[in-house]
C-alpha cells in the first residue's frame, strides 16, 4: 500500500494537473483561430462568441460549486465534470459549424470550473491548514503551465495532426486523467474524520445573504469593476484575440504568435510574485500596487494599437512580456477585497469577486468580436479594426484605474499570509 506521505503528494499531483488543464482549455484557441476561420469560415463576431462560451459556462458553474462541493467531495464532482470536459473536447474537434465548437466550449467550461475551488479543499483535507497557503499558491504557479502549453506547444501539435485531431487527443487524454483521478484519489487521508474544509460549504441562503451585504458596500463595486476589466482584457487577448492581431496585423506567423503568448504567460509568473512582494513586503500597501499595475497595462495597450505593421518580433516580445508582467498586478485585489471587507464574508466575497473576474473575459471575448465587426464589416480582423479596438480597451482599463483611486488602501489591517499569491482567478 502506498505510504501515506506518497499518497498525499499524487493527489496533490493528480489535481495539479487538472488544474493545468482548465488553464490550457480557456486559452486554446488563440492560436488556432487561422485553421478555425478557414475550415468552418468564420467572422470576427462568431469568433467571440465561440472562446466566450467557455468562460460564461465557468463563471455560472461557481455559485452550484460552491454549494454543492462539500456534499458531494471532490473527487467526483471533479471526476464528473471532467468527463463532461472530455465530451466537449470532442464535440470541439467533430464540429461542423460556429454553434457546435460553442457548445463544445461550454462543455469544457463547465466540466473545468470545479478544478481550482476542488483541488484547494483536497489540499486542505491531505494536508491541513499549516501548509495550505503555500500549496495552494504552488497550485496557481502550476497551473500557468496550462497556459504555456497552450501556446508554442498546441501549434506544433496543430500542424503536426490538425486541429481536429489534436482536439481528439486532447479529448482522450482528459478522460483518461479523469478516470486515473477517480481511480487514485480519495477526498481525505484513511481513517480521517471530515473535518473543515478548505473551501467552505455554504447554505444557500447563507451565500446570498452575504452578497446581499456585500452589493451595498461601494469598494466592492469598484473592485469587482476592476478586476472584470482588468483580467476580463488580459484573458481575452491571451485566450483569442492576441492570435487575429498578430498574424493579421503585424504579419507574425503561427509559430512566432505562439511564442509571444508563451512570454506574456511568462511574464505573468514573473509578475504574480513581484508585485506580490511589493505589495506585503516593500510598500505595505495594497492600491498603489494595483494602480500602477493597471497603469501599465494601459501603456501596453495604447502602444499595441498604435503600432505600425512589421513592427518586429524583438518590439512585440517585450510588450507580451510587459503586459504579463503587469497583469500580474491585479492579484493583490484578492487580498484588497479580503481585507476591506468583514472576515466573516470573506468566503462570499472570494466567490462574488471569481464571478467577476470570469465573466469579464466572457463579456470582453465576445463584446471586442462585435465591435471589430461593426466597425470594419470588410475587415473585421484587420489592422484598423484591431488598432481600435486596443485603444478601447486601454480606455476601459483606464477608467476602472481611475474610479480605483477612491477605494480606500488597508495599510496596517490585519492581512493573512501571503493572501495576494493565491487568487482563484488563474
Amino acid at each position: 500500500m502506498m505510504p501515506l506521505l506518497s499518497r498525499r503528494w499524487m493527489v496533490f499531483f493528480l489535481a495539479g494537473l487538472l488544474f493545468v488543464l482548465s488553464q490550457f482549455y480557456r486559452v486554446s484557441m488563440a492560436v488556432m483561430f487561422p485553421d478555425l476561420t478557414a475550415d468552418l469560415a468564420l467572422d470576427a463576431v462568431q469568433l467571440g462568441r465561440i472562446s466566450a462560451a467557455f468562460f460564461y459556462a465557468f463563471a455560472l458553474m461557481q455559485v452550484p460549486i460552491v454549494l454543492y462541493l462539500d456534499r458531494f467531495g471532490s473527487r467526483l464532482a471533479m471526476t464528473v465534470l471532467t468527463v463532461a470536459a472530455a465530451a466537449g473536447a470532442l464535440v470541439f474537434g467533430l464540429a461542423r459549424s460556429g454553434g457546435e465548437l460553442a457548445l463544445g466550449r461550454v462543455l469544457l467550461g463547465a466540466g473545468m470550473a470545479c478544478n481550482l475551488m476542488g483541488t484547494l479543499k483536497l489540499i486542505g483535507e491531505w494536508f491541513g491548514p499549516s501548509r495550505f497557503a503555500t500549496l495552494s499558491a504552488l497550485v496557481v504557479s502550476v497551473g500557468t503551465v496550462g497556459n504555456l502549453a497552450a501556446a508554442t506547444p498546441l501549434v506544433l501539435l496543430v500542424q503536426a495532426v490538425g486541429w481536429r485531431a489534436a482536439f481528439w487527443l486532447l479529448a482522450a487524454l482528459t478522460l483518461a486523467l479523469a478516470l486515473l483521478f477517480f481511480a487514485v484519489v480519495r477526498d481525505r487521508p484513511p481513517g480521517a474524520a471530515s473535518g473543515p474544509a478548505a473551501v467552505a460549504g455554504q447554505s444557500a441562503r447563507s451565500l446570498f445573504a452575504g452578497l446581499r451585504m456585500l452589493f451595498g458596500r461601494r469598494d466592492y463595486w469598484i473592485i469587482s469593476f476592476g478586476t472584470f476589466c482588468r483580467y476580463g482584457i488580459y484573458a481575452a487577448v491571451q485566450a483569442l484575440w492576441a492570435g487575429p492581431y498578430l498574424i493579421n496585423a503585424q504579419g507574425v506567423s503561427a509559430l512566432e504568435t505562439g511564442h509571444l503568448l508563451f512570454l506574456m504567460s511568462i511574464g505573468m509568473v514573473v509578475g504574480c510574485p513581484l508585485w506580490g512582494w511589493l505589495s506585503d513586503v516593500v510598500l505595505h500597501a495594497r492600491k498603489s500596487v494595483i494602480v500602477a499595475g493597471m497603469i501599465g497595462m494601459v501603456a501596453v495597450l495604447a502602444i499595441l494599437a498604435a503600432l505600425p505593421a512589421g513592427a518586429g518580433f524583438g518590439l512585440l516580445a517585450l510588450l507580451f512580456f510587459g503586459f504579463g508582467v503587469f497583469g500580474g498586478a491585479g492579484q493583490v485585489m484578492y487580498a484588497h477585497i479580503k481585507e476591506r471587507m468583514p472576515a466573516a464574508y470573506a468566503g462570499t466575497a472570494m466567490t462574488g469577486i471569481n464571478f467577476f473576474t470570469m465573466i469579464g473575459v466572457a463579456f470582453f471575448l465576445q463584446g471586442l468580436g462585435g465591435f471589430l465587426q461593426r466597425i470594419q464589416p470588410q475587415a473585421a480582423l484587420g489592422p484598423m479594426a484591431f488598432r481600435q479596438a486596443f485603444f478601447l480597451c486601454s480606455a476601459c482599463l483606464g477608467l476602472s484605474t481611475l474610479l480605483y483611486l477612491v477605494t480606500r488602501e488597508t495599510l496596517g489591517r490585519p492581512r493573512q499570509a501571503n493572501p495576494s499569491r493565491s487568487s482563484p482567478e488563474s
